[in-house]
Order: structure tokens, then sequence, then C-alpha cells
């Protein structure tokens, strides 16, 4: 069985894999794993600061994505930055990452966010293009 919830800090060693997934694809990140880790464990100890959302299967960590929270002057108030989206290889083309940005807008809207961004590396084709699918379905 498929679900999504809020990360644990139990999860942190494949969110780390994830994210070395994620940095080899990117141009401008090194994966560091002392250094995702402390990151990955400031965001799921510090719920002010925003949330992790996984999709599981059991035990293993299909997929993640951040929610991160600031405060915009244009909005006057709490807006989200979402980033770090990422699926394992193997079960891409599943509908698994449309399911996450759709429940990380369900997390930042629930949360009071005024306006969500979303952050990816420029030279990542593959995610552009699958961001620009998800913003055509929620415009329809």
């Amino acid at each position: 069985m498929t679900t999504i919830e809020n990360a644990v800090l139990d999860d942190i060693p494949q969110l780390c894999e994830l994210l070395t997934l994620l940095f080899q694809q990117e141009s401008d990140f090194q994966p560091d794993f002392e250094k995702q880790y402390r990151g990955l464990r400031c965001i799921i100890e510090r719920p002010e600061v925003g949330g992790i959302l996984v999709i599981r299967e059991g035990s293993i960590v299909l997929g993640m994505v951040n929610i991160l929270y600031t405060v915009s002057t244009v909005c006057g108030g709490r807006v989200a930055i979402v980033e770090d989206m990422v699926v394992r290889p193997e079960n891409r083309n599943r509908g698994l990452g449309s399911l996450m940005i759709r429940k990380a807008i369900e997390f930042a809207q629930a949360s009071g966010c005024l306006r969500i961004t979303l952050l990816t590396d420029r030279t990542n084709d593959s995610a552009i293009r699958f961001y620009r699918r998800q913003v055509l379905r929620l415009q329809q």
C-alpha cells in the first residue's frame, strides 16, 4: 500500500539516498551525506521551518518533497518554497510525483501559505517538463 505522510527521523538515511540521486542530476549541488542529514533533521525536528512529505510502500521511501516556509513582504505573510522533489528512478512514471505535488500544495495551504514557489535546477529539463505538466493540470 502506498501512503504519503510526514517524514520522521528514522527516514533520514533513505532521504539522504534520494537527495544523492537528485543532486547527481543537478549541476549546482554535490551530495554530502552529513550536510544533508543535518538539514533534514533540522526540518523534521522543527515544524515551524516546514515539512518533508514522503511517499512510501511499507518501510521503503519511494520519494520525497520539501516544503519550507518563509515570509513574503509582497504577500504580507507566510509563503512556501517547494524543493528537493525526487522519486526513485525505478518508481517513476507511476503518478507518484503528481500525487506528491498535490499533497505538497495541500500541506502548504493547510499551513496558511499565501504563495508557493517551486525551485528546480535550470538545467534539469525533465523536472521542468514535469512541473509544467503539473501546472497545466492545476489550471484545468
